[in-house]
Parts: C-alpha cells; structure tokens; sequence
C-alpha cells in the first residue's frame, strides 16, 4: 500500500467547500447511507470505490454514471482484501451495517486507514447550503423514529424549517445537501451510527439538544456487551450546546448525562410522565407541562397540551406519552414555543406497525406493534392492555425475554410463538409461565406464518382480549423488515375477518 493520508488533510475536511479532490475513499456497504456518501463523496471530486455484497441492482447501476467504483464482495471477507488494498483508499466510509470485528475493518485499522460513518462525514459538510442547519441528535432502545418525527412536526408548527433524517430511513447527507436547506436537522442515531463517531477532533458532533430516550437489551451481538452498548448510546450527548434531554424513569439515561463532556452553559432536561420538577417537562392531571424552559421554573409552569392531543396522535399508551414529553423538550430547546408543540401533537399521526389498531371486532382488539423488535419495547406494548393473545418470536439478536414473560404472565390469556428462535422462546414461557396455553406456528413459509398465527390467536381469544403483535425480536429470519411483518399481519387480519 501507498503512504496513508496526512492526518493534517483529514483534519482540514470540515467543509463542503475544503479541497476532497482527488481524496481516495473505499464505501462499505451499498445501502441507503452507503450510497448517499458515495454519491456526495463523488460530487465533491474524491475518488470513491463502492465494496459491497449482493448490491442493489437500482443502485449499482448509477455508480458508473457518477464515476464511481463498484466492487462486488464474493467469497470471504479476507478474499476481497488484496483487491481493496490496491485501491490505496487514504479513508473508509463505513456503513452501519458492518460489524467492529468485520475482516475489512480490523484490516484498515491495522493499516492505520481513518474509518469515518456517515454521520460524521454528513457533519463535516454540512455548510453546503448556508447557513448551515442546527442538528438535534435521537437515541434510544425504543420510540427513536415517533420522537424524531414529532420533534420535527412541533418545530414545522412554530415556523422552523425541520427535517428528520438519520436512521429514520433519510439519510442526513441527502437533507444536507437539499438545495432548499433547513434551520434544524432531527437526526435519530442507531447505536451502530453512535458506534462509529468520535467525540473530540474535528469530526466530533455539536448538536443544540440531544437525548437518549432509554436504555435496553438490545444489539448486544453486534456490540459484543451491554456496556459496548451502553457506551455507543451515550455518546448522543457529547458536545451539547443548549439541553441534554434524559428520561426520568431510566436512571442509565441519566448517568449518561452526568457523565457526558458537553459544553458549558448546556442543561440536563428531564422527561417523565409524572409530575415534573424545575428543569423538567412532565404531566400534572391531564396537562402536559413545560417547567424547564422559563425563567419562573421553581414557581410555574407552561401548558405544552393535554392528555387528549397525545390521545389525537395516537400515542395513548405509557411509552408514546413518555416519548411525546421528550419530543417536547427537544422542540423547546430548539425553539418551538407552546402552542407550537400542542399544535405539533394535534397535527402528527404515528406511523404504521407502531402500537396501530387493525381491527376492533367481535370484542377482540387486533394491535399491530411489530416495531416492537426487542423485549423493552415488547414490555410498553404489553402494558398498554389488560388482557393479551400475545405474538411472539423472531431473531432474538442475542437478548433473552425471560423477565418478559414473568412480568406480564398475569395479563397473558395465551402466547402464539413464531420465529427462528422458537425454542428460546418456549422454553422461557415452560420456565416462568407453565401454565399458559402456548401455541408453536412450526410453518418456515414467510406466506403461511402470520395466517397460522392469526388462526390460533383467534381461536384463543376470548371477549375483551387484545391480539398483540408484539413480537420482542427482530424480523429478519422470516420477513422482509418489521414493517413487512406487520403489513403480513394486518392482512391476515383482514383475510380471517372477511375472508374471499
């Protein structure tokens, strides 16, 4: 390999408008996020190879057309090294996807190539459009995407020009690049994004506010701990300028904030769904209150909306108030006034697979939460309902949903068990709910779970039960993603109820 790059270049990229002429850049990964950094990394005149498995065949086909590289991984990963080594890549732009232990990774590290994601490259350009955009960084187990998208409804409602983007499936380069520009980017991070960013140097993040929503089991084969993955989450606070927003409820959201280096001046906000203290937003009867932003906030407070605008968004469960409260500490921070924020919950309706009421008939509830993808998740949806045809199962990712099942075994009228990991999950109902009619759908055919699994939780319900999709664990085993999951269930649903 050639000489790697002068750190003092990298350095010095902290600009759309820096020189990145001619800069040799290696992309892993042709997703979303890996082609918006190939496609900015090539308007801004680098030299970008694209490494990817099984590419999109959509995007693969544009590389060429914006001059750049593609390399389709065959083999092992140790295969495609001497290939990627003659390229001489000075940089590695990694997509989240790629695990800390991947072969090409592990290779660029032992060959002292810097390794940036595309969050720290999107913040490094982010002066395209001037002035540039203020971010407000998201994390969290659960409710990242809901608060994302609130946030930046309630910021729209007050007149700000707002885009969510990150993880919510826009990638930040695409809004930092949208030649009509934004005052704030609502930017929801995955721990596998966190993972990659640094903290200090000039790709460090500065965001006004920031907040991880909680903290769970989640991920913990991707990260290789808990406190890897605990670790990533709680670098959303690093650098921030104005509010710090924990959850209340979490005390490792706290800690996080005690702990972070953010920037003098930069306050701890704290969310809950009880009645909040100085410094915090929370609710007292049926109002939700702001007695953080305001000089007056030892001796009042100010109404941000009632209990029947959260209702109206549909988030009238514990864990959409909770996230609605920190969507309205995060739009305070950043501006929004009041009224902004009730008018932001008035004018939001939650997305699909997310808590979403399929079918109401027969005194059966059909509830389609398959966004729950791991227990913490689960465990909001479950407490939402009194009694519960649970389905469950899926990729448990490493994570185990024994205290899951002891904790709401009393609300369980039965539990339909799908997935690839089926036999973990039976064998957590044998340990602490043994009494519990479980019922195993054993069909592998994407076409035939959801069917088989609405059959037996219909034959299982009785009057006044809700059938949860809620399932604890990822879908990939046998579906698409989890909103192909949930799209499966609705229209079993649908089918079972009034069949052709």
């Amino acid at each position: 390999m050639g000489e790697p790059v002068t750190v003092n270049r990298l350095d010095d990229l902290t600009s759309w408008h820096a020189d990145w002429s001619g800069l040799r850049v290696l992309v892993l990964g042709l997703g979303v996020t890996g082609f918006a950094a190939a496609d900015t990394l090539a308007e801004l005149g680098a030299q970008v190879a694209v490494a990817a498995r099984n590419p999109d065949d959509d995007r693969a086909r544009i590389l060429p057309v914006i001059g750049v590289e593609l390399i389709e991984l065959e083999g092992s990963d140790e295969d495609a090294l001497p290939r990627l080594a003659a390229l001489e890549p000075e940089l590695l732009i990694v997509s989240p996807g790629f695990r800390p232990d991947h072969a090409i990774l592990r290779w660029a590290e032992a060959h002292g190539i810097p390794m940036w994601g595309d969050i720290e490259l999107a913040w490094r350009v982010r002066d395209k459009i001037a002035p540039a955009a203020q971010w407000v960084l998201i994390t969290g187990t659960n409710g990242k995407t809901t608060t994302t998208q609130l946030t930046a409804t309630m910021l729209r409602e007050a007149g700000i020009r707002a885009a969510p983007c990150g993880n919510i499936g826009i990638p930040v380069l695409d809004a930092v690049r949208d030649p009509a520009g934004f005052d704030v980017l609502v930017v929801e991070l995955s721990s596998f994004q966190l993972h990659q960013l640094p903290t200090e140097g000039p790709g460090a993040l500065g965001p006004i506010a920031s907040a991880c929503l909680n903290l769970a089991e989640d991920h913990y084969d991707w990260h290789g701990s808990a406190e890897a993955y605990r670790d990533a989450k709680a670098k959303v606070y690093a650098n921030t300028l104005l509010a710090c927003v924990y959850n209340r409820a979490d005390a490792a959201t706290m800690r996080m904030v005690e702990e972070a280096d953010v920037v003098d001046g930069a306050r701890a906000i704290g969310f809950g769904t009880d009645t909040p203290g100085p410094s915090d937003v929370g609710v007292v009867d049926d109002i939700l209150v702001d007695r953080a932003f305001l000089d007056d906030r030892h001796r009042s407070a100010l109404e941000l909306g009632t209990l029947a605008d959260v209702r109206i968004a549909g988030l009238a469960t514990p864990h959409g108030l909770a996230n609605a409260l920190a969507a309205a500490a995060l739009a305070r921070a950043a501006g929004a006034p009041p009224l902004a924020v009730r008018d932001g919950l008035r004018a939001f309706r939650v997305d699909h697979h997310r808590t979403e009421i399929v079918r109401d008939e027969g005194g059966v509830m059909w509830v389609d939460d398959s966004k729950a993808t791991n227990p913490h998740a689960a465990n909001s949806a479950l407490s939402a309902f009194r009694s519960v045809v649970w389905i469950v199962g899926g990729l448990l990712k490493g994570v185990e949903i024994d205290a899951l099942v002891e904790t709401h075994r009393e609300r369980l009228r039965a539990a339909i068990v799908v997935g690839v990991d089926r036999a973990a999950v039976l064998a957590a109902f044998g340990r602490h709910a043994p009494e519990l009619p479980v019922f195993e759908v054993e069909a592998d055919d994407t076409e035939q779970v959801m069917p088989v699994a609405v059959r037996l939780a219909a034959a299982a319900a009785h009057d006044g039960d809700t059938v949860l999709l809620a399932p604890a664990a990822a879908s990939m085993d046998q579906f698409a993603d989890y909103a192909d999951r949930g799209r499966r269930f609705q229209a079993a649903v649908r089918e079972h109820h009034d069949p052709s």
